[in-house]
C-alpha cells in the first residue's frame, strides 16, 4: 500500500477535493507507530523522564560551560604548518601572548614615567600578575639608543645637543620656574647677538604659552622639552607599552578578566588617570576575553526577537498554541541535552561550534513542525488523539527518520576535516540531529497527548495553488532547462568570490582590545603579520635574514645580531666627546636653591620684559606675535595665585628633569655585545639550546590579505618551516578551504549512500541531490556578485546547506514516490514553507550578533537556506515530474465524525497524464 496521509490525493475520477481524504495506518503497525502509541499512552511518564533529563543536562552545562576563542585550536595540530607554529611557540612561549598595557600621554616624558612606574608596581606582588616590563626593552634603548643611529643621524643628534648647551646649563643648575625664565632670557640674548633667530624660538614660545594658558584655565597642563633637544624624526613616542605576563584563572569563563582588573586598579592607585594618561589593554588574552563578551552582548535581546518571530511563524503554520507549546518544550529539552552532550564531547566550545545552539533550534523546529502539521492533518480525519498520533508516526515517521539521518550525515562530514572549529560543530550538531529526531518521535507525541488540541475543522493545504501547480507542470521542461542554463551561465562570476583569511576580521572592531590592536597595527614598528623562522643557530639565522632582505615583499628582517650596533668604537668616541663637552652643562657642580614664590614672580616679570624688548625690532612678524603672546601669559601667571604658579612649575619642571636624566644617560652608553644584552631581550630571540629566531615583516598594509599572502609565500620559499601570524593566516585559509571542499564531498557521498539505501533508485537519489547542488552554486554566485566574502566562520553555511537542505528534498521525494501530486498545494509544502521560515529566523538571529564572525555566518546561512528552500519548493517538483507510480488507495475508517465517505470503499486512481519529456521518460524507465 503506497497510501499517503499528509498530502493531497492524486487526481481520481471520483474525487472533487484533493484534500478531503486521509489514510488510515496500515493494518500492520510500524515500529515508529508503536513508539508513538507508547509515548501517548504513557505521556506523564515520558514528560517526567524529559524533565529529569533537562535538569541533569542543565546542571552539567552550568558546571562545564566554557568557550575557547584561541584560533590555533580551530585547526588540527597534525598539520605541518601547525607543527611549525607549535615548535616556534615552544621555543619562544611568550612571543605574541599575554597582555599589553598601552599608555597614551600628552608628552613623551609623561608616557615614559607612567610606563616605568606601572611596570615597577606590577612586579610588586600584584594579584593575578606574574611579571611585567616595559615593552621593547625601552630602558635599554633609552640608554643605548644613540648607538643604533646611522653615522649621519648620530652626528646630527650630537650637534643638536651641543647647540643646546647654553640652554642646558641654566636649566640643570636651576631646574625650577626661575631657571626656565632665565633660559628664555638667555635665548633672547642669542637673538640680540644674532646667534639664533626669533623665528627658531617661535615653536618653543607657542608651547610655553599654551601650557600657561591651560594652567590659568584650570585645565591639565603639559609641556615637553624633548622638542628642544631632539630632531623631529628622533622624537620619543608619546605612546609606550608595558608587557604583562598574567596569571590566568581558567575556572572563569573570562580567564584574563582578573588580571586586566588588577592592571587597571594598579594604574588608578598610581594616579595615572589624574595625570592625563590613557590606559588601554590589548593582547591575545584580553582579545579572547572581549571576544567572549561580544558573543554574549545583545544575545538575550536577539534571542527574544528570534523566539517571538518563530512563535509567530509557528502560529501561522499550526493555529494552535497548545501544539506550539508542545513543540517548543520538545525543542528545549533536546537543546539542553545536546548542549550537555556537546560539552561532554568537546570539553569547551569555540566561536564556531557555539553556533550549534542556533542550528539545533532551526532544525529541531523543522522536525517538530513537520510532525505537528502531519498531526493536524491526521486530526482532521481522526478525532481520537492517540489514533491520530499513531497515523502521524506511521505515515510520516519514516521520512523524518530519513531526513534526520541525512542531516546528521551532512554534519558528520565535518569530522574528518583538519578544521577542528567545524569538526567540533559537526560532532555536536550531528548528535543534536539524532536527539532532535528522537525527541520529535517520543517526547512530542506525549506532549501532544497532554495538551490535547481540538480536532481540525477544515483540511490543510493550499487548494488555491492547484492552478499554479498545473501551470508550472505544463511548462516544466522549459522552466527546468532555463533555470539550469541561467545558473551555469552565471558561474563565471565565481571567479570574483573572495575568502577573507584574516582572523582579526572575525572580531568585533568596536571592542576596546581589538580597536587598540588594530590601531597599533598601523604603526610600522608594530607589524601584526610577521613571519617567524626558527633557525638552528644565530649564524644560520643571520644567513637566512640576508636572503630574506633581498625579497621585494619583505620590509624588514630582524635577528638577535641586529641588537649589536655596528661601528661602536667610532660612535662611542663621538658620544664620549660630546659628553665631556656637556659635562658641566648637564651636571653642574652647584645647583641653585629652590626659589621662593616671590622669586618666581620676579623671574616671570623679568622674562616678560625681555620678550617685549626683543620684539621691538620684529614688529608685525609671526615670531614677534608669538613672543608678545608669551609675555602676556607670563605677566598673567605672575599676577595669578601661588597655587597656579606651583601648577605651572610642575608642568614645566617635571618633564625637564626626565629629559635631563635621559640626556645624561644617553651620553653614557655601554659597549654592546651579545653577552651584555639584557637577558629578557636575548630570551626573546635566542632559545635554550642555541636555536635563533628570525622575524620578518611585510612591505605594505599588514591587514591586507593579498599583501600578507605574497609575503608569507616569499618567506616559505626560503624556509618551508616558517611560522608566525602571516603564515598562520595564509596556510590557515588553505586548510579551511580544503577542509570545506572535503566536507562537501563527504557530505554528498554519505547522503547519496544513505538515500540509495532507502530509496533504491539512482534517479530518485539524483533528483534529490541535484537541486541541493544547484542551490549551493546559486548561493556562491550571489556572494560573488554582491562582494560578500567567505571567511573562517561563515563558510560552514555551505556544508550546513547540504545537511539542512537535504531534509526538504527528502520530504518531497518520499511524497512523490508515494504517488502524491500537486505538491505545491499540499500540506507538505505548508510544513516545509513554515519550517524553512522558522529555520531562517533561527539562523538569521546570528545576523544580529555583535560578533562579526557570527553575524556573517547568520547572513550566509539565511541566504543559503533561502536558496535551498526555493530549490525544494519551486524547482524539485518540476524536476521530478508526475509520479510514475500511483497505487490503489483506500479511504480510512474513521473513529469520529470526519469527511463523508463510505466505509471500506475503494477508489482506483490512474496515473496523471502529461506531455512526455526527457524527465518523465527517465522516471518511467
Amino acid at each position: 500500500m503506497n497510501e499517503h496521509p499528509q498530502g493531497p490525493y492524486p487526481r481520481c475520477a471520483d474525487t472533487s477535493n484533493p484534500f478531503e481524504h486521509a489514510l488510515a495506518p496500515a493494518p500492520r503497525r510500524s515500529a515508529l507507530a508503536s513508539v508513538a502509541m507508547f509515548s501517548a499512552r504513557n505521556a506523564w511518564l515520558m514528560l517526567s523522564l524529559g524533565i529529569i533529563l533537562v535538569a541533569l543536562s542543565a546542571h552539567y552545562v552550568r558546571l562545564r560551560f566554557a568557550i575557547n576563542t584561541n584560533f590555533d585550536r580551530f585547526v588540527s595540530k597534525n598539520l605541518p604548518w601547525m607543527e611549525h607554529q607549535i615548535a616556534f611557540r615552544k621555543a619562544f612561549p611568550r612571543e605574541g601572548m599575554g597582555i599589553l598595557a598601552v599608555l597614551d600621554a600628552r608628552t613623551p616624558e609623561l608616557a615614559q614615567d607612567a610606563a616605568a612606574r606601572l611596570a615597577e608596581r606590577l612586579n610588586q606582588s600584584v594579584p593575578h600578575i606574574v611579571s611585567a616590563q616595559e615593552a621593547g626593552n625601552a630602558p635599554f634603548f633609552r640608554r643605548n639608543g644613540l648607538l643604533f643611529l646611522s653615522p649621519p643621524q648620530l652626528t646630527n643628534a650630537l650637534s643638536g645637543l651641543s647647540r643646546s648647551a647654553p640652554l642646558l646649563r641654566p636649566l640643570a643648575t636651576d631646574p625650577s620656574l626661575r631657571g626656565i625664565m632665565a633660559s628664555i632670557g638667555l635665548s633672547l640674548r642669542g637673538v640680540r647677538f644674532r646667534r639664533v633667530s626669533l623665528e627658531a624660538l617661535a615653536p618653543q614660545f607657542h608651547a610655553m604659552t599654551q601650557t600657561i594658558e591651560e594652567t590659568l584655565g584650570n585645565e591639565r597642563p603639559s609641556f615637553s622639552w624633548q622638542t628642544l633637544f631632539h630632531s623631529g624624526e628622533q622624537l620619543p613616542p608619546k605612546q609606550l607599552m608595558v608587557s604583562v605576563n598574567p596569571r590566568l584563572d581558567f575556572s572563569s569563563l573570562l580567564p584574563g578578566e582578573k588580571a586586566v582588573a588588577s592592571i587597571r586598579k594598579t594604574a588608578r592607585d598610581l594616579g595615572l588617570e589624574g595625570e592625563g594618561i590613557r590606559l588601554r589593554i590589548t593582547g591575545q588574552v584580553p582579545i579572547d576575553d572581549d571576544e567572549l563578551n561580544t558573543l554574549q552582548e545583545g544575545e538575550v535581546a536577539n534571542a527574544i526577537v528570534a523566539i517571538a518571530a518563530i512563535l509567530l511563524i509557528s502560529w501561522l503554520a499550526l493555529h494552535s498554541w497548545r501544539i506550539i507549546l508542545a513543540m517548543f518544550l520538545t525543542v528545549a529539552l533536546g537543546l539542553a541535552f545536546t548542549a550537555a552532550a556537546g560539552l561532554l564531547m568537546a570539553k569547551a566550545l569555540n566561536p564556531i561550534s557555539v553556533a550549534f545552539f542556533v542550528l539545533f533550534v532551526g532544525i529541531g523546529v523543522d522536525f517538530a513542525l513537520q510532525f505537528s502539521v502531519a498531526y493536524r492533518v491526521a486530526r482532521f480525519h481522526n478525532h481520537d488523539p492517540i489514533g491520530a498520533l499513531v497515523v502521524t508516526a506511521d505515515r510520516n515517521g519514516g521520512r523524518l527518520v530519513l531526513a534526520g539521518l541525512a542531516t546528521a550525515a551532512g554534519f558528520l562530514s565535518f569530522l574528518p576535516t583538519a578544521y577542528r572549529g567545524v569538526s567540533e560543530l559537526g560532532e555536536i550538531a550531528s548528535s543534536g540531529m539524532i536527539i532532535a529526531l528522537i525527541a520529535s518521535l517520543t517526547i512530542l507525541p506525549a506532549l501532544l497527548r497532554l495538551v490535547n488540541p481540538p480536532p481540525e475543522r477544515s483540511p490543510l493545504g493550499y487548494a488555491w495553488l492547484i492552478p499554479l501547480d498545473e501551470f508550472l507542470e505544463r511548462r516544466r521542461l522549459p522552466i527546468v532547462l532555463g533555470t539550469v542554463l541561467v545558473v551555469f551561465a552565471a558561474s563565471p562570476v565565481l571567479y570574483w568570490l573572495e575568502f577573507d583569511s584574516n582572523p582579526t576580521h572575525l572580531q568585533n572592531p568596536n571592542s576596546a582590545s581589538v580597536a587598540t590592536y588594530l590601531e597599533l597595527s598601523k604603526n610600522p614598528n608594530f607589524s601584526i603579520s610577521t613571519a617567524e623562522i626558527l633557525a638552528p643557530s644565530l649564524g644560520e639565522a643571520d644567513a637566512i635574514a640576508k636572503r630574506l632582505a633581498t625579497f621585494p615583499d619583505v620590509a624588514q628582517v630582524t635577528t638577535l645580531s641586529d641588537f649589536v650596533p655596528h661601528d661602536q668604537d667610532q660612535k662611542l668616541t663621538q658620544i664620549a666627546q660630546t659628553a665631556n663637552k656637556l659635562r658641566d652643562d648637564l651636571s653642574p657642580p652647584k645647583v641653585s636653591p629652590k626659589p621662593s614664590d616671590q622669586d618666581n614672580i620676579n623671574s616671570l616679570n623679568a622674562a616678560a620684559a625681555e620678550l617685549n624688548e626683543a620684539v621691538s625690532t620684529h614688529l608685525g612678524a609671526e615670531s614677534a606675535r608669538a613672543a608678545q603672546r608669551l609675555a602676556r601669559s607670563l605677566i598673567a601667571l605672575a599676577n595669578a595665585s601661588p597655587e597656579e604658579r606651583r601648577k605651572a612649575e610642575q608642568a614645566f619642571v617635571f618633564p625637564l628633569k626626565v629629559t635631563l636624566d635621559d640626556i645624561r644617560e644617553s651620553l653614557h652608553p655601554d659597549r654592546i655585545t651579545l653577552q651584555t644584552l639584557p637577558p629578557s631581550l636575548v630570551r626573546a630571540w635566542l632559545a635554550p639550546g642555541g636555536r635563533a629566531r628570525v622575524s620578518a615583516a611585510p612591505k605594505g598594509d599588514s591587514n591586507d590579505d593579498t599583501v600578507v599572502s605574497r609575503f608569507a609565500n616569499a618567506v616559505l620559499k626560503v624556509d618551508p618551516n616558517a611560522a608566525g601570524p602571516a603564515v598562520r593566516i595564509t596556510e590557515g585559509a588553505k586548510t579551511v578551504i580544503n577542509a570545506f571542499i572535503e566536507a562537501a564531498i563527504y557530505a554528498l557521498i554519505s547522503i547519496a549512500i544513505l538515500l540509495w539505501l532507502f530509496l533504491r533508485r539512482l534517479w530518485d537519489v539524483a533528483v534529490t541531490l541535484f537541486p541541493l547542488i544547484l542551490a549551493a552554486i546559486v548561493t556562491l554566485e550571489i556572494c560573488a556578485a554582491t562582494g560578500f566574502k567567505l571567511n573562517f566562520a561563515n563558510i560552514i553555511a555551505l556544508p550546513v546547506l547540504l545537511g539542512v537542505g537535504v531534509a526538504f528534498k527528502i520530504y518531497y521525494i518520499v511524497a512523490w514516490r508515494e504517488g502524491q501530486t500537486h505538491l505545491l498545494a499540499s500540506p507538505l509544502t505548508r510544513a516545509i514553507f513554515y519550517s524553512g521560515l522558522t529555520t531562517s529566523v533561527a539562523f538569521g538571529s546570528l545576523w544580529l550578533s555583535n560578533n562579526p564572525g557570527l553575524s556573517s555566518m547568520g547572513k550566509l546561512l539565511a541566504l543559503a537556506l533561502a536558496c535551498t528552500m526555493a530549490a525544494a519548493i519551486l524547482f524539485q517538483p518540476l524536476l521530478m515530474g508526475p509520479p510514475h507510480t500511483i497505487a490503489e488507495t483506500e479511504t480510512p475508517e474513521l473513529t469520529a465524525p470526519g469527511p463523508r465517505a463510505s466505509r471500506g470503499s475503494r477508489v482506483r486512481c490512474e496515473p496523471h497524464q502529461t506531455r512526455s519529456s526527457l524527465f518523465s521518460r527517465k522516471v518511467s524507465q
